[in-house]
């Protein structure tokens, strides 16, 4: 885990809640095939430090299918074919810079550059979506979406789909924050607004006007 993030770490993990979230995921990777691997269930801390934190996007919870869930949302490890919603972030992307195709599904340059890609729910079991729902993560990354919103200024909130969006009570309207909403990624929602939002050219214009290195999406 990334040291600067070690301020709410501390202040959650000794939590009731929390110990009986991490009870609970022992159980289950214990008895199960959980996805992300046990060492990459917190990438979206790790890879994100607080300080350069610019964007957050918000997901649910992680691929469910062997060998796609790293930790990030919509991401996938490098080799990994992209799943729908990820191609059509890049269809996106690609109508917004005119760039070319990536290679790879990888999200982690994204948040190393300041981008928190955060699902919902960390951790889920394998062909079971949404299986590890009201076990306590929501209440953690809820606790993380309030801790930025009240403690930093001038962020980008992506919020994709009426999942994400019902998190919008979380941002502090008081602290100039940025948000846009769009339908979901989805095959079943992309037409219905995502394709064409230009997001990502709004994000990246947001962040130039606040003086902040707008994010290489490419």
């Amino acid at each position: 885990m990334d040291y600067d993030w070690s301020f709410f770490l501390k202040k959650e993990r000794n939590k009731p809640y929390f110990k009986k979230l991490m009870k609970y995921l022992q159980i289950e990777y214990n008895n199960f095939i959980c996805f992300p691997k046990k060492e990459n269930i917190f990438s979206s801390l790790k890879y994100c430090h607080f300080q350069e934190l610019k964007v957050v996007i918000l997901g649910q919870d992680p691929y469910y299918k062997e060998n796609q869930a790293d930790g990030l949302c919509f991401s996938v490890p490098n080799g990994v074919p992209f799943p729908p919603s990820l191609r059509n972030i890049f269809i996106e992307i690609k109508n917004c810079f005119n760039n070319s195709f990536p290679s790879s599904g990888s999200l982690i340059h994204w948040a190393k550059q300041g981008v928190l890609l955060l699902n919902s729910i960390l951790t889920v079991r394998k062909g079971c979506p949404v299986s590890h729902k009201n076990m306590g993560w929501e209440f953690f990354t809820d606790q993380i979406i309030k801790t930025v919103s009240n403690e930093k200024k001038n962020i980008v909130f992506l919020l994709w789909g009426k999942y994400a969006q019902k998190k919008i009570f979380l941002i502090n309207s008081f602290h100039n924050h940025y948000i846009l909403k769009t339908s979901h990624p989805s095959p079943f929602s992309a037409h219905l607004g995502f394709f064409g939002s230009r997001h990502f050219l709004k994000t990246n214009e947001f962040l130039d006007k606040k003086g902040k290195k707008p994010i290489i999406w490419g």
